[in-house]
Protein backbone atom coordinates (compact mmCIF):
# COMPACT_ATOMS: atom_id res chain seq x y z
CA UNK A 1 0.00 0.00 0.00
CA UNK A 2 1.50 3.47 -0.64
CA UNK A 3 2.48 5.56 1.92
CA UNK A 4 2.87 8.95 0.13
CA UNK A 5 -0.89 9.25 -1.04
CA UNK A 6 -1.75 13.06 -0.52
CA UNK A 7 -4.91 13.02 1.91
CA UNK A 8 -7.10 16.44 1.70
CA UNK A 9 -9.26 15.64 5.05
CA UNK A 10 -7.40 12.29 6.14
CA UNK A 11 -10.48 11.61 9.02
CA UNK A 12 -13.47 12.48 6.82
CA UNK A 13 -11.80 10.41 3.67
CA UNK A 14 -11.93 7.72 6.89
CA UNK A 15 -15.01 8.23 8.09
CA UNK A 16 -16.56 8.05 4.43
CA UNK A 17 -14.26 4.69 3.74
CA UNK A 18 -15.98 3.59 6.77
CA UNK A 19 -19.38 4.09 6.03
CA UNK A 20 -19.00 2.45 2.28
CA UNK A 21 -17.56 -0.80 4.12
CA UNK A 22 -20.48 -0.83 6.76
CA UNK A 23 -23.13 -0.02 4.18
CA UNK A 24 -21.84 -2.64 1.58
CA UNK A 25 -20.43 -5.38 4.14
CA UNK A 26 -22.00 -4.56 7.40
CA UNK A 27 -20.27 -4.00 10.74
CA UNK A 28 -18.95 -7.26 10.97
CA UNK A 29 -16.49 -6.43 8.12
CA UNK A 30 -15.22 -3.21 9.88
CA UNK A 31 -11.85 -3.74 10.23
CA UNK A 32 -8.65 -0.64 10.68
CA UNK A 33 -7.10 -2.77 7.49
CA UNK A 34 -10.73 -2.67 5.51
CA UNK A 35 -10.66 1.08 6.43
CA UNK A 36 -7.86 2.05 5.58
CA UNK A 37 -7.86 -0.24 2.38
CA UNK A 38 -10.65 1.00 1.01
CA UNK A 39 -9.60 4.67 1.84
CA UNK A 40 -6.27 3.83 -0.04
CA UNK A 41 -3.83 4.64 2.42
CA UNK A 42 -1.52 2.87 4.56
CA UNK A 43 -2.96 1.70 7.78
CA UNK A 44 -0.60 3.65 9.70
CA UNK A 45 -2.40 6.60 8.61
CA UNK A 46 -5.33 5.43 11.14
CA UNK A 47 -3.48 5.06 13.93
CA UNK A 48 -1.54 8.77 13.21
CA UNK A 49 -4.79 10.47 13.77
CA UNK A 50 -6.45 7.99 16.54
CA UNK A 51 -5.62 6.51 19.67
CA UNK A 52 -6.78 3.18 18.35
CA UNK A 53 -9.51 1.97 16.58
CA UNK A 54 -11.77 1.90 18.87
CA UNK A 55 -11.23 5.71 19.36
CA UNK A 56 -11.89 5.81 15.30
CA UNK A 57 -15.24 4.22 15.09
CA UNK A 58 -16.18 6.75 18.60
CA UNK A 59 -15.06 9.85 16.64
CA UNK A 60 -17.23 8.38 13.37
CA UNK A 61 -20.30 8.01 15.91
CA UNK A 62 -19.77 11.04 17.36
CA UNK A 63 -19.29 12.82 13.70
CA UNK A 64 -22.96 11.78 12.46
CA UNK A 65 -24.69 12.58 15.64
CA UNK A 66 -23.41 15.76 14.64
CA UNK A 67 -24.73 15.50 11.36
CA UNK A 68 -28.30 14.70 13.07
CA UNK A 69 -27.69 17.80 15.77
CA UNK A 70 -27.29 19.64 12.09
CA UNK A 71 -30.45 18.25 10.42
CA UNK A 72 -32.02 19.13 13.58
CA UNK A 73 -31.19 22.85 13.46
CA UNK A 74 -32.75 22.93 10.16
CA UNK A 75 -35.65 20.92 10.81
CA UNK A 76 -36.71 23.30 13.74
CA UNK A 77 -36.09 26.46 10.84
CA UNK A 78 -38.90 24.40 8.85
CA UNK A 79 -41.66 24.63 11.51
CA UNK A 80 -44.53 26.20 10.36
CA UNK A 81 -43.79 25.72 6.53
CA UNK A 82 -45.31 23.22 3.76
CA UNK A 83 -47.35 20.65 6.10
CA UNK A 84 -46.11 18.72 9.14
CA UNK A 85 -46.38 15.68 7.80
CA UNK A 86 -44.04 16.45 4.57
CA UNK A 87 -41.39 18.04 6.93
CA UNK A 88 -41.51 14.50 9.45
CA UNK A 89 -41.62 12.96 6.03
CA UNK A 90 -38.38 14.43 4.16
CA UNK A 91 -36.63 14.27 7.67
CA UNK A 92 -36.85 10.80 8.21
CA UNK A 93 -35.95 10.08 4.69
CA UNK A 94 -33.03 12.16 5.13
CA UNK A 95 -32.69 10.37 8.60
CA UNK A 96 -32.79 6.62 7.62
CA UNK A 97 -31.88 7.42 3.62
CA UNK A 98 -28.05 7.74 4.98
CA UNK A 99 -26.00 5.90 7.04
CA UNK A 100 -27.73 6.01 10.44
CA UNK A 101 -28.88 2.39 10.15
CA UNK A 102 -25.69 1.45 9.14
CA UNK A 103 -24.23 3.53 12.80
CA UNK A 104 -26.99 1.92 14.99
CA UNK A 105 -25.91 -1.31 13.54
CA UNK A 106 -22.20 -0.73 13.88
CA UNK A 107 -22.67 0.83 17.93
CA UNK A 108 -25.24 -2.53 18.43
CA UNK A 109 -22.49 -4.88 16.83
CA UNK A 110 -19.45 -3.47 19.08
CA UNK A 111 -19.97 -3.82 22.87
CA UNK A 112 -16.38 -1.85 23.43
CA UNK A 113 -17.59 1.03 21.06
CA UNK A 114 -21.00 1.11 23.32
CA UNK A 115 -18.83 1.29 26.49
CA UNK A 116 -16.56 4.08 25.03
CA UNK A 117 -19.63 6.65 23.81
CA UNK A 118 -21.54 5.90 26.94
CA UNK A 119 -18.30 7.21 29.00
CA UNK A 120 -18.17 10.14 26.16
CA UNK A 121 -22.18 11.00 27.88
CA UNK A 122 -23.95 9.37 25.03
CA UNK A 123 -26.86 7.80 26.68
CA UNK A 124 -28.85 5.08 24.59
CA UNK A 125 -28.76 4.19 21.65
CA UNK A 126 -26.65 6.91 19.30
CA UNK A 127 -27.73 8.41 16.30
CA UNK A 128 -31.69 7.13 17.22
CA UNK A 129 -31.36 8.90 20.87
CA UNK A 130 -30.26 12.27 19.01
CA UNK A 131 -33.02 12.00 16.09
CA UNK A 132 -35.51 11.33 18.71
CA UNK A 133 -34.99 14.84 20.20
CA UNK A 134 -34.74 16.38 16.95
CA UNK A 135 -38.15 14.82 16.42
CA UNK A 136 -39.73 15.81 19.42
CA UNK A 137 -37.78 19.42 19.41
CA UNK A 138 -39.97 19.78 15.99
CA UNK A 139 -42.84 18.87 16.83
CA UNK A 140 -42.73 21.31 19.96
CA UNK A 141 -42.22 23.94 18.17
CA UNK A 142 -44.41 23.18 15.77
CA UNK A 143 -46.94 22.56 18.90
CA UNK A 144 -46.09 26.24 19.83
CA UNK A 145 -47.27 27.68 16.64
CA UNK A 146 -50.52 25.65 16.99
CA UNK A 147 -50.40 23.24 14.10
CA UNK A 148 -50.45 20.49 16.49
CA UNK A 149 -52.70 20.01 19.77
CA UNK A 150 -51.29 21.85 23.10
CA UNK A 151 -51.97 18.39 25.09
CA UNK A 152 -49.84 16.23 22.05
CA UNK A 153 -47.54 14.25 23.63
CA UNK A 154 -44.43 15.06 21.66
CA UNK A 155 -41.77 12.76 23.33
CA UNK A 156 -43.83 9.56 22.57
CA UNK A 157 -44.61 10.72 18.72
CA UNK A 158 -41.04 11.43 18.39
CA UNK A 159 -40.47 7.91 19.93
CA UNK A 160 -42.94 6.36 17.40
CA UNK A 161 -41.93 7.90 14.39
CA UNK A 162 -38.41 6.91 15.13
CA UNK A 163 -38.97 3.74 15.97
CA UNK A 164 -41.27 3.03 13.17
CA UNK A 165 -38.65 4.40 10.74
CA UNK A 166 -35.84 2.47 11.90
CA UNK A 167 -37.44 -0.69 11.97
CA UNK A 168 -39.00 0.44 8.13
CA UNK A 169 -35.69 1.12 6.82
CA UNK A 170 -33.42 -1.58 8.85
CA UNK A 171 -32.29 -4.32 6.86
CA UNK A 172 -33.62 -2.94 3.59
CA UNK A 173 -30.23 -1.25 2.23
CA UNK A 174 -30.71 -3.05 -1.25
CA UNK A 175 -34.73 -2.08 -1.19
CA UNK A 176 -35.44 1.54 0.86
CA UNK A 177 -39.01 2.19 1.62
CA UNK A 178 -40.23 4.82 -0.56
CA UNK A 179 -41.68 7.70 -0.09
CA UNK A 180 -44.81 7.22 0.14
CA UNK A 181 -44.35 4.62 2.54
CA UNK A 182 -42.83 6.65 4.78
CA UNK A 183 -45.63 9.17 4.33
CA UNK A 184 -47.99 6.44 5.97
CA UNK A 185 -46.41 6.13 9.04
CA UNK A 186 -46.07 9.63 9.51
CA UNK A 187 -49.79 10.69 8.65
CA UNK A 188 -51.02 7.63 10.32
CA UNK A 189 -48.70 8.57 13.99
CA UNK A 190 -49.92 12.15 13.61
CA UNK A 191 -53.54 11.64 12.62
CA UNK A 192 -54.90 12.62 16.42
CA UNK A 193 -52.98 15.80 16.72
CA UNK A 194 -52.84 17.70 13.63
CA UNK A 195 -55.72 19.14 12.32
CA UNK A 196 -56.29 17.42 8.64
CA UNK A 197 -55.86 19.77 6.46
CA UNK A 198 -51.92 20.48 8.01
CA UNK A 199 -51.59 16.92 7.78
Amino acid sequence: MPTGVALRDVREQLFDAAERILLRDGPNALTSRAVTAEAGCAKGVLHRHFADFDAFLAELVTDRIRRVEAQAAALREDAGTATVAENLTLALLELFGSVAVAVVSLVIARDGLRARLRLAGSTGIPVLSEATSMIAAYLTAEREMGRIAVDADVDALALTLIGSGHLLFAGREDDPPDAAAVQWIVTTAIADVVQRRLL
